[in-house]
């Protein structure tokens, strides 16, 4: 444990922030799963919703970086290639 008053407070700010953090991944897995669930049953209408939720989602977390900036990008060009050819299947 830190003994320096400065020190203490960036252990509390740090814990703070790494259970925001924590929320927010798990806020869009959650979606992430619900998306990738759409597209296996064929729902074309439910997954282009819930792909604009999950796409804002990842751009706000790598904005406030939560997640690296290209993570966000490479999931939204995987997930958007999935949309694309559930609806070219169908």
């Amino acid at each position: 444990m830190p003994n320096i008053k400065s020190a203490i407070k960036r252990v509390e700010v740090i814990e703070r922030n790494n259970k925001q953090n924590r929320s927010t991944k798990s806020e869009i897995n959650t979606f992430i799963k619900k998306f990738k669930s759409a597209v296996e049953a064929k729902n074309v209408q439910e997954a282009e919703e819930l792909y604009k939720k999950v796409s804002g989602l990842l751009d706000s977390a790598a904005r406030e970086n939560v997640i690296h900036s290209n993570s966000a990008s490479r999931k939204k060009a995987h997930f958007s290639k999935m949309l694309d050819d559930m609806k070219k299947s169908a």
